[in-house]
């Protein structure tokens, strides 16, 4: 009896090429950063000494214990903001609610180092504010440099993270839960403690859990202003880019804490998510009632306040674009020669960025649909480690994924070298921002029923045909929408992107953050500018495809 020869569908085909290509940009860069940890500087023996070396100095692991108290700070006032403005937005009636929640969506769309640029010409040193306030009053602004400054800046820019997934949760409350509450005496405070705040907790403690992952992995912000109070990105940074003896086996070791960190969080997450969590049908959902006399005013100030801070960057970015410059100082008048330099001296940057952008977004949907479908229709112990890994750098800190990069293709005994590459550059935005894709892929793919499929390929067409012709166009509205949120990360990355990059291959992000370095803020907001008005068209267009003002994943 003969043995049957194993079959090589289409599908089976790309389910190895995937886990390949997963294997060499993804899975290897990792095992090459975990083992370099472990490597002497110099002679390249197996040692200890790298995280001896980290946790037998305080000026090492005090970044550390910096980035885990400002993520802490930053998670709880995220929280105290986001839960309570989720709560009065679908609860009571507020005016222009659609576009307070445009508003809000955008400013947790932009690159945090935007925000905290636009607040250093705020209330810097120079800034406009605090010249204001120092001439007219004599009053001394706070520094927004340090702890204080970054936790303004990363407060303002993850609490809608709190309020998206928040207000989700409270859209699928049945009010009939709140009648039950109030016909049993519950007055309107203690029903929200005892009601409506367990219904919506394992959502509130998911997206803390992101806010934290979030703040913890970000370089740009504490670049900018974290001067004086160190956290673990940027320390990682210096060591492994600086120019006063720097080792990139030390870099490796504190790279790899940082990844151990925000794995376990991912996990504990996931866990929580699993355990706490309960699926909320409301047949009735909450209809928002107008509140009256001084409740309604102090709601809409909160909301209205709280909504201004939050889009102040972006209209104080565009004011400076505009402002009249003289070597690197504004002076009276405005002009448009901060735009005028920057397509002289940055145009290439600007090219880079939707060339590269372009590139990358194009194999994110071609990957994203091609894992989607094997996630969902092909489901196997094969195929669900892919979609596990697919979504693992999701969680990966931007610096530490440039660095792995670098460590796993820079040379000798490499299999390839793609350092100073464009390539290397592409493959970074693709493996880093090819979750937003994939998820909505896959939400779609769950609404389109395989039998159109199966009606495709009886009638005579391949495997291949069939997905091309039938299944691939259906999921179209799906791809493109998070394609779309794929595209608008894309453009703003920077932490991955200022490991990875050369004079050639600079990106919009890496020329803003280096023209603040140099205190050039005219050309900075101008570049900032074209950013953030890339950024909100490419939203607009989400919202018109999609039809829906929720960004989630």
């Amino acid at each position: 009896m003969s043995k049957r020869k194993p079959q090589f569908d289409f599908w089976t085909i790309v389910t190895i090429g995937i886990l390949a290509v997963f294997a060499l940009f993804l899975i290897y860069p990792l095992i090459s950063l975990f083992v370099d940890g472990f490597l002497e500087e110099g002679t390249g023996a197996f040692t200890m000494a790298n995280f001896t070396k980290f946790f037998g100095k305080k000026f090492y692991y005090r970044s550390l214990l910096n980035s885990l108290k400002l993520t802490v700070c930053v998670t709880i006032c995220s929280l105290l903001i986001g839960v309570p403005l989720a709560y009065i937005m679908s609860f009571f009636k507020i005016r222009g609610k659609g576009i307070i929640e445009i508003l809000i969506i955008i400013s947790m769309m932009s690159p945090n180092f935007i925000g905290a640029y636009s607040w250093i010409l705020l209330l810097g040193r120079s800034g406009v504010v605090t010249q204001f306030l120092s001439n007219t009053f004599g009053i001394k602004m706070p520094s927004i440099y340090g702890f204080g400054g970054m936790l303004l800046v990363f407060t303002l820019k993850l609490y809608p993270f709190i309020y998206m997934y928040v207000s989700g949760a409270l859209k699928k409350v049945d009010v009939a839960v709140c009648e039950a509450a109030e016909s049993l005496g519950c007055n309107a405070i203690r029903k929200v403690f005892t009601v409506v705040m367990p219904l919506v907790t394992p959502t509130a403690i998911a997206s803390a859990l992101l806010v934290f992952m979030n703040c913890m992995a970000d370089f740009g912000t504490p670049a900018l202003i974290g001067e004086g109070y160190d956290v673990l990105p940027t320390k990682i940074y210096i060591e492994f880019v600086g120019e006063s003896g720097g080792s990139a086996y030390f870099a490796s070791a504190m790279a790899s804490l940082m990844v151990v960190i925000t794995a376990v969080l991912f996990l504990l997450q996931k866990w929580y998510v699993n355990k706490k969590s309960f699926t909320m049908s409301a047949m009735r959902p909450i209809l928002p009632t107008r509140a009256k006399g001084a409740k309604n005013v102090v709601m809409h100030v909160f909301t209205y306040l709280l909504v201004i801070l939050s889009v102040v960057p972006h209209l104080v970015i565009i004011w400076t674009s505009l402002r009249k410059t003289e070597v690197q100082y504004f002076v009276d008048g405005y002009s448009f020669e901060s735009y005028t330099k920057i397509f002289d001296t940055a145009f290439s940057s600007i090219q880079n960025t939707y060339l590269y952008c372009i590139i990358a977004l194009a194999i994110i949907i071609i990957l994203g649909m091609l894992i989607a479908y094997l996630s969902v229709r092909k489901k196997s112990m094969l195929t669900s480690a892919i979609d596990t890994i697919a979504m693992f750098p999701y969680i990966i800190p931007g610096s530490v994924l440039g660095i792995t990069l670098l460590l796993a293709f820079n040379g000798k005994g490499d299999p390839m070298v793609l350092s100073g590459t464009a390539a290397i550059m592409i493959i970074s935005l693709v493996i880093r921002r090819l979750a937003y894709t994939l998820r909505s892929s896959s939400a779609i793919l769950y609404q389109i029923s395989p039998s159109v499929e199966e009606a495709a390929i009886s009638l005579g067409d391949s495997p291949l045909k069939a997905f091309v012709k039938v299944t691939a166009k259906l999921m179209l509205p799906g791809v493109i929408s998070g394609a779309i949120l794929s595209w608008i990360t894309l453009i703003n990355e920077l932490s991955s992107s200022v490991m990875l990059y050369t004079a050639n291959t600079r990106t919009m992000s890496v020329a803003i953050y280096n023209e603040v370095i140099r205190a050039s803020y005219g050309t900075a907001a101008a570049l900032a500018t074209i950013l953030t008005l890339t950024t909100v068209l490419s939203l607009f267009l989400f919202f018109k495809i999609s039809g829906s003002k929720d960004v989630t994943m």
